[in-house]
Formats: C-alpha cells, sequence, structure tokens
C-alpha cells in the first residue's frame, strides 16, 4: 500500500519540486517519515536535506492535528459510518499504547519513536487525545519522538544506501 500511495504521488504530483515532495509524503498519514526518507534517498538528497524536509513534513501536520481531533471527532460522531471508524481507531489505538496510559508524555515520545507501522505521529495524536493529554505536551513529546524516529530510520537506511 504505501508503494501505491508513493507512487501515485510521484506519478501525478511530478510538476512539483523533488523537495516539495517528500515534504508532502512526509507528511501523509500511513507514508510519514518511513516514506518521505527513502524518497529523498531516491531523489539523491544529501543525509541532512532529507531529514530536514521529512522532519518538517511530518511535524507540520501534529499541532492541528491535536488542536482538531476531538471537536471534529464530537461532531462527526453523530454520522454511523465515522462512529463504527472512530470505534475501530479507538480499539486500535487502546490496543498499542499502554505505555502511553503507564508514562504519559514520556510513553507518547517512545510510541512515536517507534518506526513501525501505526506508531507514527497520527496516531500519537490520536492516543494524545484519547487519554487528554494536554496539547502543548503532546506535541512537545510527538515531535521528539518524530526526531527519534525519523533519524533511526534515516541512519539505518542511508548506511545501507
Amino acid at each position: 500500500m504505501k508503494e501505491e500511495i508513493q507512487q501515485f504521488l510521484l506519478t501525478h504530483l511530478n510538476f512539483l519540486p523533488p523537495e516539495l515532495l517528500v515534504i508532502i509524503v512526509s507528511a501523509t498519514p500511513i507514508l510519514e517519515l518511513r516514506g518521505g526518507i527513502p524518497l529523498g534517498l531516491g531523489f539523491g538528497f544529501s543525509f541532512w536535506e532529507t531529514m530536514l524536509l521529512s522532519l518538517i513534513g511530518n511535524i507540520l501536520p501534529i499541532l492541528p492535528t491535536l488542536i482538531i481531533f476531538q471537536p471534529l471527532s464530537k461532531i462527526l460522531l453523530k454520522y454511523r459510518w465515522y462512529k463504527s471508524f472512530y470505534n475501530w481507531l479507538y480499539g486500535r489505538t487502546l490496543k498499542k499504547s499502554t505505555q502511553i496510559q503507564k508514562y504519559g508524555a514520556i510513553g507518547l515520545m517512545l510510541f512515536t519513536a517507534v518506526p513501525l507501522p501505526t506508531t507514527g505521529a497520527y496516531t500519537a495524536c490520536v492516543a494524545a487525545s484519547i487519554f487528554a493529554l494536554p496539547v502543548r505536551i503532546s506535541f512537545l513529546a510527538i515531535s521528539a519522538g518524530v526526531l527519534i524516529a525519523g533519524f533511526g530510520v534515516g541512519i539505518a537506511l542511508y548506511s545501507i544506501f
């Protein structure tokens, strides 16, 4: 699925500068850094350029997501289709977020730092909302987790390739 999304973006957004594509891919749910960093590597960017663009892209949507998710969900829960999606997302997030319950902001940072599917910034924003963590603390914790994950993925990929 990730490859299909990347291919779609490259095919339909090829008129955009490659730097902007890395930012867009890194800001996209599901792909996030795990899609942006390989794309930057594929474009031939230096390690630091790729890291900067990917981190900007992945950190950019955190604050709006933290602010908008809860009020928007309250409005959309009136609709059956959203309620079933929300219940699925809520259950999935709870299963993956025991460390957030136990350790609060530090757990949120560690949860985000693990570069695996469904442990990125968007899921962390949902978890922060579910556990009613303050927006400022959540933003800092999730951003720190994104930095850790980004450097982990970046170092691994640039070392191998």
